[in-house]
């Protein structure tokens, strides 16, 4: 085997491991670690555009922007539960729909900058919605 076609095959594996990984986490986690796991997946994607839009590789760009607005809109706003949420819920919902104007705005026009803010806002959230949950597990 040479070792183009050793590396190829290495590649594939180890994606297949890391699904299986992430499949089996989703699995047995509760529903405020699922919450965890979209955050730090939308910003992941977020993190994986900024290299894509500085290595000029735009359609990579474009796949990552698309995984991150997936995740803001189809996991996290989707999520919010308005009538038991009330105010909170609410605003909440504003703000991913601002973000995910953001990652539009990021992807139309190549904006560094509104990734980096729409980031900020997203890691500002997972923060508060992280220390949710240790204080959960400590009381």
């Amino acid at each position: 085997m040479s070792s183009t076609r050793g590396a190829t095959a290495y590649g594939r594996g180890a994606g297949a491991y890391a699904r299986v990984g992430v499949e089996s986490a989703t699995m047995s986690a509760n529903p405020h670690r699922l919450i965890v796991m979209l955050f730090d997946g939308a910003l992941g994607a977020i993190r994986a555009a900024r290299i894509h839009i500085e290595a000029g590789n735009t359609s990579e760009k474009g796949k990552s922007i698309s995984k991150a607005l997936e995740i803001v809109n189809s996991g996290l706003a989707a999520a919010l539960d308005i009538e038991k949420g009330g105010e909170i819920a609410e605003r909440l919902a504003s703000l991913y729909d601002y973000i995910a104007r953001l990652l539009l705005s990021a992807n139309l026009h190549n904006d560094v900058e509104s990734l980096n803010q729409a980031e900020r806002l997203l890691d500002d959230i997972a923060s508060a919605w992280r220390e949710i949950g240790t204080a959960e597990a400590q009381g």
